[in-house]
């Protein structure tokens, strides 16, 4: 699983830990996402960070701003791993 897939799934970890199953749910309705939940495994295809980008903006549109900060945090340790072109805005 590439440094992007890793991502994805801390953030969807961070996010199952507050609003539980619901958090995989949303994240199998992301496009460019391929999710088996049962290995905790992301696999991402096309533009990965706009993909992230868009797992994340689908946490916000159901639970607001907080849950930017709940993927923030969830991914702060891999985010040094990308280069400087891929980081994902919305985690910036």
């Amino acid at each position: 699983m590439d440094i992007y897939g890793q991502i994805a799934v801390k953030i969807i970890s961070g996010q199952e830990v507050i609003i539980g199953p619901v958090a995989i749910e949303q994240a199998k309705r992301v496009e460019g996402m391929d999710i088996d939940w049962t290995k905790h495994e992301v696999k991402i295809s096309g533009n990965k960070a706009q993909t992230i980008e868009a797992l994340v903006e689908k946490y916000k549109e159901l639970f607001g701003q907080i849950s930017v900060e709940v993927s923030k945090q969830a991914a702060s340790s891999l985010m040094a791993k990308l280069p400087a072109d891929g980081l994902p805005k919305t985690l910036a």
